[in-house]
């Protein structure tokens, strides 16, 4: 104000009142937002308005709003006084926040009345800034004030605050009383608004028909964009490296949904413009005919045409605006659909060709920038509007829409398109800026500096705000750009918007509407500026889609389109990226929203799902054609041959004959013979929607989500690695009950399929396969995974001790040395549940070592130990019952009178010899299992093998390498699969046993070897003890002894005695009393005693040959080497006569 009371419009301060209050704006809308929200959900609301207590007391507050009477109705009022502190403290923020509004208002008033006052005069073409903010302030006031008469509970929240507040205080809050009027006027806030704006109509109606220019031009249907070759780089070839160009640069790419709020807002205010210019009218109708609904804020919004009707009903003379009014109501129903269908469509090409070209020519965003950003505006107003009319159902007139219009299962490419160019933007951000400084330095400073200078009529205010815009653009260089300078433009850009409310009052000297050049080159420069210093805010401004965020259902109901559709499937990706835009709908003003409503955790949990989806479906996908790659991998197992041989036996037999030939089988191969290639299989299908949906994955290595980083294809490794983890236990299909398991060459025919098709998803997506195997195949050699589950050496293992090696007791297999396996006897294989030679030859055998690796087999040796050193703990009860008799016996084995006496007092022999052969059948398939170990290490690491192989050969047993560091050595050697003269597994078994008594222990091992001697003649008398020359073995495993004996007196003696020397002094004991023992068989005359004499003395030669510590030499000076000879003769003359 001047002294003389006139207003000084350059003192007004327009510009920056606009931008604080529109600021304040968003902020007011977000929390009467979260206030509403918050009002409405049980969960959420502050208790006591759900009370049943409270409920009486709060319909008395509101019947009375906004007059409490406390003193004469304390009685009714009582339960409030109970609790006030707790309700000032829960509804302070709710009541303050009304407060703030009523502040806002008053704000707001006080600057349209200004602006009234000074006579401004707006036109979106010229001061684009000026208008924009006066019309988004008015739409931002319009919107809070219906949001604020959407609250139910608001007379309950703030009549119980002050009550409390008087209870509390004494006195009622100062604002209380204009608070409640407020709440009282906008009871009805339409009617409200339209009488506050009748004063502010003449300066809304002229910033609305400026519009006029802009708004028709910008909402053509979908078959004009591409008649005028909308956003296409290469319509015109010529001209592709010019900069875009426009009169009126910044409204290329203002939001059609902006202004259509701005036209139906204004013209529903200030509605009498309707009847005073045809422009108007254009500008309402148009409007009115492409919506059914508008965005008030968020989710919240509101029905265009029964609100205007509303309206319009209760003003006189306006009955043909309500007809017209339903007209346009019957118009966007029908055609809004279909026209917003055909521009997505157009858009879905158009961007598609945008990306392509950058991408592949980036230096065309320099110039080409423009177009970046119309494309992004104009995509993300539609899908703002498919987002806002798909969960807000048509309303129910004489025509009804096509639901179709409203559901588009490609919406997931245009989403994607938008993220590529925001990508673009971000990753090119340098080219950008170095163009751009190049353009305001080199040429946008002079053609400003020359327009100033020609200027008719120029004060020296705006004078010094135009050279310092010269001056800054001509102090701009490249090299900023390459020191990595960060630029702010942001003060140029007030100053233009100052100069916008200084030259767009009445009485200006310098009038901007009559410099129109000024206005469009200094709009064009705003541009320039925001490509060097805020791609980021113009890429917010113009694509920003957080409102996805409260269109939860809606966002994962496209997701899961896009992931049902085969062609959309690579444009998933786009639906993770949104939510790190999840957060830019969030206002300072606001902050407890981040946290108390949950936008954060929202964003996080929404980003978490998609990616864990995708990866699922991948995962799916890959074991679909896993499945398929390992039936066919089964195809090629040999036993698929005998059905083929058959056939073929059988067609060579009968070709002569008129009988019919058996069809041969389709070969292993002929799935990838076609005829043509349009016939598509299924696993063409599983490969294209690998391929997409891997395109996907890794489109980007990172996500950032509120400071939260989310990886794509960590995900999928994740699935990936648990998916193959159960496939291996799976496939192994084992069955507890029937004893069932897959053999190991098919398991790992199965596995390395599995494999190949796991190889392959290196070629769609940038993952380290290797570690998944590493991670998988590892955790398997292990008899719990990191789950806790079990695992394939788990299940192999169990089987193995449990199933196979039990049933080795029944008699029905045995020990093959010259099969290296164990075999099926006396029944027909093909009859027997298990077929023990199919799953313990050699190369099964192998194939396991495979699966189960150095560890796998190091725990299956570890558990065969455990079963041992339970045998041998029985074995040492036995030994301890039997004590006095066996030391009688070690004593006179020259005695033979004595010896048969004593041998008849021994208990338990049967047993004892029963368990020794136990401990012989495992033990041989402990060395079976070390074979096949040692071949798969040779042939996989034949250099380490080698190593290891001559450390052993070369380590020397001294008195200086005591017998720890002979057994680190063994246990090395085994862990490879190498024979140990002392098993260091069973040694570290045994040792668990030991007790605090070594003497004591080293006399029960002795008893035992003696136990053992003198019980082998008892084998004679059973009849299966007889050898079968064939299998090189007795058909009751009793020629495992010798692999028996030797490994636990070599245990034994090493853990209670001193090393190799004692395990030679007790194994020479144990000849001399065992040969002592089998030539009284010799003397004998009862025939069943004599039966399988020849087929036991050749245990006595097996048990040296096995041995490390005795020698043949040794053997013959106990037991004579013809008996041996003779032996032999006789049990392979009775095997061929058998």
């Amino acid at each position: 104000m001047s002294r003389t009371g006139q207003l000084i419009p350059s003192q007004q301060k327009l510009a920056e009142k606009l931008t604080v209050l529109n600021d304040r704006a968003m902020g007011m809308l977000t929390r009467i937002y979260n206030i509403k929200k918050a009002c409405g959900d049980v969960k959420s609301k502050p208790a006591f308005l759900s009370d049943k207590n409270l409920e009486g007391a709060i319909k008395f507050i509101v019947r009375k709003f906004p007059h409490v009477d406390s003193k004469n109705n304390y009685s009714q009022l009582q339960q409030v006084n109970n609790i006030k502190g707790e309700i000032m403290k829960q509804l302070s923020l709710y009541y303050f926040t009304f407060v703030d509004v009523m502040d806002f208002k008053d704000h707001v008033s006080e600057l349209l009345t200004t602006m009234d006052a000074c006579n401004v005069h707006f036109d979106i073409t010229t001061n684009y800034d000026l208008t924009k903010g006066y019309l988004d302030l008015i739409i931002s006031y319009v919107s809070l004030m219906l949001l604020l008469a959407r609250i139910d509970d608001r007379k309950a929240v703030l009549g119980l605050y002050n009550y409390a507040h008087d209870l509390t205080h004494g006195k009622v809050d100062q604002n209380f009383a204009r608070l409640g009027q407020m709440i009282l006027d906008y009871e009805q806030p339409l009617k409200k608004l339209q009488e506050e704006f009748t004063p502010h109509s003449k300066l809304v109606a002229c910033a609305l028909l400026s519009l006029h220019q802009v708004y028709p031009r910008r909402n053509l249907p979908a078959e004009q964009w591409r008649q005028a070759q909308m956003l296409s780089l290469v319509s015109a070839p010529g001209q592709m490296l010019n900069p875009a160009q426009s009169e009126t640069m910044p409204c290329e790419y203002l939001s059609v949904e902006t202004m259509e709020k701005w036209i139906i807002f204004g013209f529903l205010l200030c509605h009498g413009q309707l009847t005073q210019s045809d422009s108007a009218v254009q500008l309402w109708r148009l409007a009115l005919s492409g919506n059914y609904v508008i965005t008030l804020f968020r989710d919240e919004v509101l029905y265009i045409h029964k609100t205007v009707e509303g309206v319009f009903e209760g003003i006189k003379g306006y009955g043909k605006r309500v007809t017209e009014t339903k007209e346009c109501a019957n118009y966007a129903v029908v055609n809004a659909g279909p026209f917003h269908r055909e521009r997505r469509a157009f858009l879905r090409t158009a961007l598609k060709e945008l990306v392509m070209i950058l991408a592949d020519q980036p230096g065309l965003l320099g110039p080409k920038a423009l177009f970046v950003f119309m494309g992004l505006s104009f995509a993300r107003d539609e899908v703002l509007w498919l987002l806002r009319h798909s969960e807000n159902p048509a309303p129910k007139l004489n025509k009804r829409p096509n639901p179709v219009d409203y559901e588009d299962r490609q919406l997931p490419e245009l989403l994607y398109y938008m993220e590529e160019l925001r990508g673009l933007l971000r990753k090119y951000n340098q080219v950008m800026q170095r163009y751009y400084v190049q353009y305001l330095n080199g040429f946008d400073s002079i053609v400003l500096n020359n327009l100033v200078q020609n200027l008719s009529v120029c004060p020296e205010d705006e004078s010094i705000i135009m050279s310092s815009f010269v001056n800054t653009m001509n102090g701009l260089s490249v090299k900023q750009v390459e020191e990595g300078e960060i630029f702010d433009f942001r003060g140029m850009r007030l100053d233009w918007f100052r100069l916008q409310a200084y030259t767009s009052v009445s009485r200006a000297q310098l009038v901007l509407r009559e410099n129109p050049d000024l206005a469009r080159l200094m709009n064009t420069i705003t541009f320039h500026t925001y490509m060097v210093d805020s791609l980021d805010e113009m890429a917010k401004e113009t694509s920003d889609l957080s409102n996805f965020c409260f269109y939860g259902r809606l966002f994962e109901q496209y997701f899961q389109w896009c992931l049902e559709t085969p062609s959309q499937m690579r444009y998933s990706i786009s639906f993770p990226l949104i939510c790190s835009h999840f957060m830019n709908c969030t206002h300072e003003i606001c902050p407890e929203e981040v946290v108390r409503h949950h936008i954060g955790d929202r964003s996080l949990s929404q980003a978490n799902f998609f990616l864990d989806e995708m990866a699922k479906e991948a995962k799916n996908i890959i074991t679909s054609i896993c499945d398929e790659q390992c039936k066919l991998g089964d195809q090629l197992l040999p036993k698929n041959a005998a059905k083929t041989i058959s056939i073929a036996i059988e067609r060579k037999r009968n070709q002569n004959k008129a009988k019919k030939l058996p069809q041969e089988p389709d070969k292993p191969g002929r799935e990838s013979m076609r005829r043509s290639r349009t016939d598509v299989t299924s696993m063409d299908k599983l490969y294209l929607m690998l391929t997409e949906l891997c395109s996907a994955i890794n489109y980007t290595p990172s996500i950032q989500v509120w400071e939260h980083t989310f990886a794509p294809r960590e995900y999928l490794t994740q699935h990936l690695e648990s998916r193959f983890t159960k496939a291996l236990v799976g496939m192994v299909m084992y069955n507890p009950d029937s004893g069932e398991i897959a053999k190991p060459s098919e398991l790992l025919n199965s596995v390395e399929a599995y494999m190949g098709v796991l190889q392959t998803i290196e070629n769609y997506v940038h993952l380290d396969i290797t570690r998944v195997f590493n991670n998988v195949l590892l955790q398997q050699t292990q008899p719990q995974d990191s789950h806790g589950d079990k695992t394939i050496t788990a299940l192999y293992t169990n089987w193995y001790l449990e199933v196979l090696l039990r049933r080795v007791s029944t008699g029905q297999i045995m020990f093959s040395p010259n099969r290296h396996a164990f075999v099926n006897v006396g029944v027909d294989p093909n009859q027997v549940a298990v077929n023990a030679e199919e799953f313990s030859d050699i190369s099964e055998l192998r194939s396991l070592a495979e699966l189960l690796g150095p560890y796998g087999m190091k725990f299956l040796n570890e558990s065969l130990m455990w079963h041992i050193s339970s045998q041998v703990a029985e074995l040492k009860k036995l030994v301890t019952q039997n004590k006095d008799v066996l030391t009688t016996l070690r004593t006179h084995f020259d005695k033979p009178a004595l010896m048969a006496e004593h041998f008849n007092r021994l208990r338990d022999v049967d047993n004892v010899l029963k368990r020794v052969t136990i401990v012989g059948v495992i033990l041989s398939f402990k060395t079976l299992a070390q074979d096949a170990l040692n071949d798969v290490l040779k042939k996989r690491i034949p250099f380490l093998m080698s190593s290891i192989i001559d450390f052993q050969k070369h380590f020397p047993e001294t008195p200086e390498n005591n017998m720890v560091r002979v057994e680190i050595v063994n246990e090395m050697a085994s862990a490879a699969g190498l024979p140990c003269d002392v098993d260091p597994a069973l040694c570290a078994a045994l040792r668990v046993q030991k007790s605090e008594n070594p003497d004591e222990d080293y006399k029960i091992a002795c008893l035992l070897m003696v136990f053992i001697a003198v019980s082998l003649p008892m084998l004679s008398l059973d009849s299966q003890s007889s050898f079968r020359a064939d299998l090189e073995g007795h058909t009751n495993n009793i020629h495992c002894l010798a692999k028996a004996v030797n490994s636990i007196a070599a245990a034994m003696f090493t853990i209670y005695g001193k090393g190799r020397v004692t395990i030679e002094e007790r194994l020479k004991e144990f000849l001399a009393l065992a040969s002592s023992s089998l030539l009284k068989l010799g003397q004998e005359t009862d025939k069943l005693a004599l039966r399988s004499r020849e087929s036991v003395y050749l245990l006595l030669d097996q048990i040296v040959r096995e041995s490390p510590f005795l020698t043949m030499d040794l053997l013959e000076s106990c037991f004579p080497y013809a008996l041996l000879r003779n032996s032999y003769h006789a049990v392979l003359r009775q095997d061929n006569r058998l």
